[in-house]
């Protein structure tokens, strides 16, 4: 889910507060995004998709499909099961929670998912330098 900072507060001090591997990247403004659709973003050597599922609604995932290797979900198929925002892969359409990255098909695969906020209109996400 996507965490909604003013500009203002975004710029005070977070020493101590976040590992110091790990920062917020810049990677579009929200409103160059379409609600259930995605986009890829490579953000530390990380391609990452960007789902906006609906307005305020806003997940990222690893864009990496884990069955075939391929560089895809940002183009999967977004929808849900029950009150679970989901995305399916593209190719082999396994489902995964957004959320959580957890396949609801196969346990034993799963998406990294990163943390997201706005800032300013411009999303951010988190990432491990």
């Amino acid at each position: 889910m996507t965490l909604t900072i003013p500009a203002s507060a975004a710029s005070g001090n977070t020493a101590g507060t976040e590992p110091a591997a790990v920062s917020w990247h810049p990677v579009c403004e929200v409103d160059e995004l379409e609600p259930a659709w995605g986009e890829a973003v490579v953000v530390e050597g990380h391609q990452i998709a960007l789902v906006l599922v609906e307005p305020g609604e806003l997940y990222a995932v690893d864009h990496r499909d884990p069955v075939t290797s391929s560089y895809v979900m940002a183009r999967g198929i977004v929808g849900s099961r029950g009150d679970r925002a989901t995305i399916a892969s593209p190719l082999l359409k396994q489902v995964y929670d957004l959320q959580t990255g957890a396949c609801l098909d196969d346990p034993a695969l799963a998406l990294a998912t990163y943390r997201t906020r706005v800032v300013g209109g411009m999303i951010e996400v988190e990432v491990a330098a």
